[in-house]
Protein backbone atom coordinates (compact mmCIF):
# COMPACT_ATOMS: atom_id res chain seq x y z
CA UNK A 1 0.00 0.00 0.00
CA UNK A 2 1.29 3.52 -0.53
CA UNK A 3 1.48 6.38 1.01
CA UNK A 4 -1.03 9.00 -0.10
CA UNK A 5 -0.16 12.72 2.10
CA UNK A 6 -3.76 14.10 0.24
CA UNK A 7 -5.96 10.94 0.87
CA UNK A 8 -9.01 10.83 -0.54
CA UNK A 9 -11.62 11.11 2.95
CA UNK A 10 -11.26 14.80 2.66
CA UNK A 11 -12.11 15.14 -1.12
CA UNK A 12 -15.99 15.88 -0.03
CA UNK A 13 -15.01 17.81 2.73
CA UNK A 14 -12.86 20.37 0.69
CA UNK A 15 -16.03 20.09 -2.04
CA UNK A 16 -18.76 21.36 0.87
CA UNK A 17 -16.25 23.90 1.83
CA UNK A 18 -16.51 25.56 -1.67
CA UNK A 19 -19.87 25.32 -2.30
CA UNK A 20 -20.42 26.70 1.51
CA UNK A 21 -17.67 29.59 0.51
CA UNK A 22 -19.08 30.41 -2.87
CA UNK A 23 -22.80 30.39 -1.93
CA UNK A 24 -23.44 28.63 -5.61
CA UNK A 25 -25.25 24.74 -5.89
CA UNK A 26 -21.83 23.25 -7.24
CA UNK A 27 -18.47 24.52 -6.13
CA UNK A 28 -16.63 26.47 -7.52
CA UNK A 29 -13.44 24.88 -9.32
CA UNK A 30 -10.30 24.89 -8.31
CA UNK A 31 -8.87 21.50 -10.27
CA UNK A 32 -5.40 20.61 -9.39
CA UNK A 33 -2.67 18.13 -10.25
CA UNK A 34 -0.36 16.58 -7.57
CA UNK A 35 3.31 14.69 -8.29
CA UNK A 36 5.96 14.01 -6.35
CA UNK A 37 10.09 14.00 -6.55
CA UNK A 38 13.08 14.30 -4.89
CA UNK A 39 12.13 18.05 -3.70
CA UNK A 40 8.68 16.72 -2.18
CA UNK A 41 5.11 16.75 -3.51
CA UNK A 42 3.96 19.44 -6.05
CA UNK A 43 0.70 20.37 -6.48
CA UNK A 44 -0.93 22.80 -9.15
CA UNK A 45 -3.87 24.46 -9.02
CA UNK A 46 -5.46 26.30 -11.85
CA UNK A 47 -6.70 29.75 -11.31
CA UNK A 48 -6.79 31.25 -14.79
CA UNK A 49 -7.91 35.07 -14.73
CA UNK A 50 -7.08 35.45 -10.84
CA UNK A 51 -4.94 38.31 -9.88
CA UNK A 52 -2.29 37.22 -8.12
CA UNK A 53 -2.55 39.36 -4.98
CA UNK A 54 -5.94 38.09 -4.37
CA UNK A 55 -4.40 34.40 -3.74
CA UNK A 56 -4.03 33.22 0.04
CA UNK A 57 -2.55 30.36 1.03
CA UNK A 58 -1.75 29.09 4.52
CA UNK A 59 -1.54 25.90 6.74
CA UNK A 60 -2.83 25.28 9.78
CA UNK A 61 -3.01 21.63 12.18
CA UNK A 62 -2.39 19.62 9.26
CA UNK A 63 -4.38 21.50 6.77
CA UNK A 64 -2.87 23.91 3.83
CA UNK A 65 -5.98 26.03 2.47
CA UNK A 66 -5.74 27.93 -0.60
CA UNK A 67 -8.11 31.31 -1.25
CA UNK A 68 -8.78 32.88 -4.47
CA UNK A 69 -11.34 35.71 -5.68
CA UNK A 70 -12.05 36.38 -9.25
CA UNK A 71 -13.96 39.44 -10.13
CA UNK A 72 -16.18 39.99 -13.00
CA UNK A 73 -15.58 42.47 -15.33
CA UNK A 74 -19.48 42.87 -16.38
CA UNK A 75 -19.91 45.92 -13.98
CA UNK A 76 -22.31 48.55 -13.89
CA UNK A 77 -24.10 49.56 -17.17
CA UNK A 78 -23.30 46.61 -18.73
CA UNK A 79 -25.79 43.94 -20.43
CA UNK A 80 -24.65 40.31 -19.70
CA UNK A 81 -25.66 38.02 -22.29
CA UNK A 82 -23.41 34.76 -21.38
CA UNK A 83 -21.96 34.52 -18.18
CA UNK A 84 -19.88 30.98 -18.05
CA UNK A 85 -16.99 31.64 -16.02
CA UNK A 86 -17.32 31.40 -12.71
CA UNK A 87 -16.35 34.29 -10.11
CA UNK A 88 -16.42 34.99 -6.57
CA UNK A 89 -14.22 33.21 -3.87
CA UNK A 90 -12.91 29.85 -4.34
CA UNK A 91 -10.94 27.65 -2.01
CA UNK A 92 -9.40 24.36 -1.69
CA UNK A 93 -8.02 22.52 1.55
CA UNK A 94 -5.45 20.02 1.42
CA UNK A 95 -4.81 17.89 4.18
CA UNK A 96 -1.33 16.69 5.09
CA UNK A 97 0.58 13.64 6.93
CA UNK A 98 2.50 14.09 9.48
CA UNK A 99 5.60 13.05 7.21
CA UNK A 100 5.06 16.71 5.13
CA UNK A 101 6.52 19.80 6.25
CA UNK A 102 4.03 21.94 5.95
CA UNK A 103 6.15 25.16 7.47
CA UNK A 104 8.40 24.86 4.21
CA UNK A 105 5.32 25.33 1.81
CA UNK A 106 6.03 27.55 -1.13
CA UNK A 107 3.90 28.81 -3.09
CA UNK A 108 4.63 30.57 -6.88
CA UNK A 109 1.87 31.95 -9.20
CA UNK A 110 2.83 31.91 -13.06
CA UNK A 111 0.42 31.96 -16.10
CA UNK A 112 -3.19 31.23 -14.51
CA UNK A 113 -1.49 28.07 -11.94
CA UNK A 114 -0.62 28.14 -9.00
CA UNK A 115 2.21 25.87 -7.78
CA UNK A 116 3.04 24.78 -4.37
CA UNK A 117 6.06 22.70 -2.98
CA UNK A 118 5.51 20.89 -0.12
CA UNK A 119 8.59 19.46 1.29
CA UNK A 120 9.04 16.24 2.90
CA UNK A 121 9.63 16.57 6.67
CA UNK A 122 13.45 15.88 7.50
CA UNK A 123 12.44 13.17 10.03
CA UNK A 124 10.44 11.70 7.30
CA UNK A 125 13.17 11.63 4.80
CA UNK A 126 15.77 8.61 4.42
CA UNK A 127 19.24 8.71 5.69
CA UNK A 128 21.81 7.27 5.36
CA UNK A 129 23.11 5.88 8.51
CA UNK A 130 27.21 5.41 8.63
CA UNK A 131 28.61 2.16 10.16
CA UNK A 132 32.37 2.59 11.28
CA UNK A 133 35.00 0.20 12.07
CA UNK A 134 35.58 0.32 16.11
CA UNK A 135 39.37 0.86 16.80
CA UNK A 136 39.19 -0.69 20.24
CA UNK A 137 40.41 -5.06 20.28
CA UNK A 138 37.00 -6.12 21.23
CA UNK A 139 36.32 -9.79 21.02
CA UNK A 140 33.77 -12.25 21.89
CA UNK A 141 34.50 -15.00 24.65
CA UNK A 142 32.77 -17.79 25.46
CA UNK A 143 32.78 -18.85 29.32
CA UNK A 144 31.76 -21.59 30.96
CA UNK A 145 30.14 -25.01 29.56
CA UNK A 146 26.99 -26.49 28.74
CA UNK A 147 23.92 -25.03 30.15
CA UNK A 148 25.77 -22.36 32.49
CA UNK A 149 27.58 -20.94 28.86
CA UNK A 150 27.45 -17.32 28.51
CA UNK A 151 28.95 -14.88 26.03
CA UNK A 152 31.41 -12.35 27.40
CA UNK A 153 31.71 -9.23 25.38
CA UNK A 154 34.83 -6.89 25.35
CA UNK A 155 36.91 -8.82 28.25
Amino acid sequence: MQFDPFGDPFRQLDRMAQQLVSGARTPMRMPMDVWKDEAGYHVELDLPGVDPSSVDVTTERGVITVRAERSTRAAGSREVLIAERPHGSFVRQLQIGDGLDAGGVSADYRDGVLHLLVPVAPSAQPRRIEVTRSSRSDHHEVVGHGAEQREAVGS
